[in-house]
């Protein structure tokens, strides 16, 4: 699974996680339910899982009665925990390194990388204003991509 989706897939499973209320191992939710809503392979959904585990986030177990479950009150989980949580990013990229002796190459980079760090800033900042609950209960409103 590529890096890119780790974040959606994580923010989606503990969605669901919270839409079914599963809050103890005794309504944990098999990696084969969550699967099927993200809709993804569930070794995808295990391997999410697995990161959300060691972040705190949730509980799981293991086997035939296998599943996760929610450790925190979804509206006190925030998408920067997650996204920190699967070890992704907003970042943007890297500003090139630029010439020397070129009036251009020699100050863009460094003009470059500040807008890439204040994007990322950015980012973090909005997505630590967003819980899981928002996400259930249509609080943040979705924002249409411009076209590229």
């Amino acid at each position: 699974m590529s890096d890119s989706q780790k974040f959606p897939v994580a923010a989606h499973a503990l969605a669901y996680l919270a839409h079914k209320e599963a809050f103890s191992a005794d309504r944990a939710v098999a990696s084969a339910e969550l699967a099927a809503s993200v809709p993804t392979n569930p070794v995808v959904v295990r391997r999410v899982t697995a990161m959300l585990g060691k972040a705190g986030l949730i509980g799981a177990r293991a086997g035939a009665n296998g599943g996760a479950w929610l450790l925190k009150p979804a509206d006190t989980i925030t998408l920067d925990i997650v996204l920190k949580a699967v070890n992704g990013c907003a970042h943007l990229g890297v500003a090139p390194k630029g010439v020397k002796g070129c009036p251009v190459g020699e100050r863009i980079p460094d003009a470059v990388r500040a807008a890439i760090t204040a994007a990322d800033r950015a980012a973090h900042d909005r997505l630590g204003q967003i819980t899981v609950a928002d996400l259930l209960h249509g609080a943040h409103a979705a924002v249409e991509p411009e076209p590229c």
